[in-house]
């Protein structure tokens, strides 16, 4: 009796492994990642205009670190990178809609998005910091002594910028741009007080346009991990980025890309 009984057990296990090894097969079949090799194609949705991340140059062509990281990730699968440019607001809907595989838009990770869909390990780590006209300086020491009336603080449209513009700086009135080059130059021309933005953009914004008319408080005051996303339920494509980004970060490519975007400024020539 105790033989069959243990003959029982190993036929109901076998099943389901069987069971289990069936649904995992069927999982990896539907991965983004079978679409991609397939189509030999690897569509990132991007919105060009965030410095040094993703820009469009001179000759029309979409360039930046970020840009840069992707076309890797492309070539380590062996298919063609495809950049699809986009408003940024526009993009998680376009992942949700099938129109792309990948966001690769400086995408900060929240909880909000991360209830709509998954994020790989995060790229880099930026926060929150303040451009401020000239003549606060002094007067405004911290992102603190902003949230008053009299004040007027921009960022970019569906950023991390406008949502902490509007939780740590309620009182000050706010004014949102699809573009954060032009919330800056808002500020460079006296007609707002104050950006908050990444510390990325706004530190090189600084050093090209802000000598002498605008104070950078470059301490961040948020933490914000950017990274990339993908749909939900696709274990296999998780599993492809995150081993791609440890390599990336520990064979040297990494470091590369990150010093020709943030600690050189020679790619401005062409842009």
């Amino acid at each position: 009796m105790k033989r069959i009984c243990m003959m029982l057990i190993m036929v109901l296990a076998l099943g389901f492994a069987a069971t289990a090894n069936a649904a995992d097969i069927d999982l990896a079949k539907k991965s983004t990642l079978n679409s991609i090799l397939k189509s030999g194609e690897l569509r990132c949705g991007i919105a060009s205009g965030y410095i040094p991340f993703q820009m469009t140059d001179k000759k029309g062509r979409i360039v930046g670190f970020e840009i840069d990281l992707a076309r890797e990730m492309a070539k380590a699968m062996g298919v063609k990178f495809v950049p699809v440019n986009m408003e940024f607001d526009g993009i998680i809907p376009a992942l949700l809609t099938n129109k792309i595989d990948i966001i690769t838009a400086g995408m900060t990770v929240n909880q909000e998005r991360n209830l709509q869909i998954n994020f790989a390990e995060p790229f880099m780590v930026v926060g929150q910091t303040v451009l401020l006209n000239k003549k606060l300086e002094g007067k405004i020491k911290s992102y603190k002594d902003l949230n008053k009336p009299e004040y007027t603080i921009v960022s970019k449209l569906g950023t991390t910028g406008e949502q902490a513009a509007k939780r740590f700086i309620p009182k000050a009135k706010y004014k949102s741009f699809d573009l954060e080059t032009d919330a800056a130059l808002e500020v460079l021309n006296g007609k707002a007080d104050a950006m908050i933005y990444d510390l990325p953009f706004n530190a090189i914004f600084m050093a090209e346009q802000g000598e002498g008319k605008l104070v950078f408080l470059d301490e961040p005051f948020t933490y914000e991990p950017l990274g990339w996303g993908i749909s939900k339920g696709d274990p296999d494509f998780l599993n492809f980025l995150g081993n791609f980004l440890h390599q990336i970060k520990n064979d040297g490519r990494y470091e590369k890309l990150y010093n020709k975007w943030f600690e050189s400024t020679a790619w401005r020539k062409n842009m």
